[in-house]
């Protein structure tokens, strides 16, 4: 079948508002164009009381659907009078499809079937003419029925129609949890592929890494080697507490938290520490505020991603982390640490020792102002790469800031990066306490 531009375009117009509207107007201008019409036909154009009667009752179907029972019953003197039937039908029609009521039904059509029976003016009744009056009886009920039935009828299609179309959204809805179930379990069994690979992967590097330290004689290489075999064993904690929370069910949240990783800010030192990077931590927050261990963690992540992404694109260059409180009206930091504390790549005690001092040393001045705080600010800046490092060949997927990004964004936080005018980059990122 071939549909000609013009077919197509009014298909689209009937479809569109415009013919949304026309169909609107029409159900209110058609049935009372129909009842003028009957009015005319049945009592002619001379103006008296039967033309009046049925001009009214036409007229008051413009009405019908916000006032169903009183157009009815408005209806009914141009029946009794004017001798109208189809403004009378189509208001009985309306009141059954939009007031159902059984009592409401039953006597609107007792009343339309009075006004029908009986002539006016009344003294033109004759009781004895049992024939005509038995005929006419019959078409009242008749007229009665039929629009009170076609209203039940519609009502009930469009009660169907609503059902089916809850069925639909229901079975798409279904649908959906099916997929993500699906989805859940793919991701579950590549979870476990993964873990498989990895831990293999990781298992070698820190069995060669033991190797390295019980047969060197270097104390620097020992170091490096156990540094190695300690960053191996946390990666398969984490891997495995990961892949668990993947595996656990929806009525296993209990579970799937106690799986879950809890890095805090306490930790901070000790991941500056082992990043084998030149890096000055600044900490200006008392780890472990009450109410703040969701937002610890995704600081703690925010670091960890920056000092990676320095190693891969950066080596060589000096790094600042820096973690204090953000008050939610001035937009400040309530304090920052007076010692900050360096921790160097190279595994010194020392800076191990300062850098831990400087989240610890002002718990007892801090704590009071890290609670009253409303947010959480960290910023990790680092400055040009040294020309004479070498370049890690590490990979990237270039999803890390990325998510990085959509974690802030998920506690009601922000994040920010971007390069600096000193050839450094910048990562700066605040989450609302609220969130935790």
């Amino acid at each position: 079948m071939v549909v000609t531009r013009g077919e197509a375009k009014g298909r689209a117009l009937a479809r569109g508002a415009l013919g949304r509207r026309l169909r609107a107007l029409a159900t209110v201008v058609v049935p009372v164009l129909l009842a003028i019409a009957d009015a005319m036909l049945v009592n002619g154009l001379e103006l008296d009381l039967e033309v009046g009667v049925s001009m009214l009752a036409a007229a008051a179907l413009v009405l019908r659907r916000r006032f169903p029972l009183l157009v009815f019953l408005f209806t009914l003197p141009g029946l009794y009078i004017g001798y109208i039937w189809f403004a009378p039908m189509i208001g009985l029609y309306t009141l059954a499809a939009r007031r159902p009521g059984r009592a409401r039904l039953g006597l609107c059509a007792v009343l339309l079937i009075t006004a029908h029976f009986f002539p006016y003016p009344i003294s033109d009744f004759v009781l004895t003419d049992y024939r005509e009056n038995t005929q006419v009886l019959i078409d009242a009920c008749v007229t009665s029925a039929a629009p009170i039935a076609l209203g039940l009828l519609m009502r009930t299609r469009r009660e169907l129609a609503s059902r089916v179309e809850d069925l639909t959204r229901s079975l798409r809805r279904e649908d959906r949890l099916l997929a993500d179930r699906v989805k859940t379990t793919e991701r579950a069994r590549l979870a476990r592929e993964m873990h498989d690979v990895v831990a293999h992967q990781v298992s070698l590097i820190s069995l060669q890494a033991g190797a390295v330290q019980v047969s060197t004689e270097d104390a620097a290489a020992r170091a490096g080697a156990r540094t190695i075999r300690e960053l191996s064993v946390r990666t398969l904690e984490e891997l495995r507490h990961m892949v668990g929370v993947l595996r656990a069910d929806g009525g296993e949240a209990a579970e799937a938290d106690g799986l879950a990783p809890q890095p805090d800010l306490e930790e901070l030192p000790r991941l500056i520490e082992m990043s084998a990077l030149d890096v000055t931590y600044e900490g200006g927050v008392v780890a472990g505020a009450s109410g703040t261990k969701t937002v610890e963690r995704a600081a703690f992540r925010t670091v960890q991603e920056a000092l990676t992404n320095v190693r891969k694109h950066a080596p060589g260059a000096r790094v600042r982390v820096r973690v204090d409180p953000v008050d939610a009206v001035r937009g400040e930091g309530s304090g920052r640490a007076e010692g900050s504390g360096r921790a160097k790549g190279s595994g010194r005690a020392e800076s191990s020792g300062r850098a831990e001092s400087s989240g610890r040393a002002e718990g007892a001045g801090r704590t009071e102002e890290s609670r009253a705080a409303h947010g959480l600010r960290v910023e990790i800046r680092n400055g040009p790469p040294d020309a004479t490092a070498t370049v890690p060949a590490l990979p990237g997927g270039g999803h890390g800031l990325v998510g990085l990004r959509e974690r802030a964004q998920s506690l009601g936080g922000t994040l920010e990066a971007r390069h600096t005018s000193d050839g450094g980059f910048v990562v700066r990122a605040e989450f609302p306490y609220g969130a935790g």
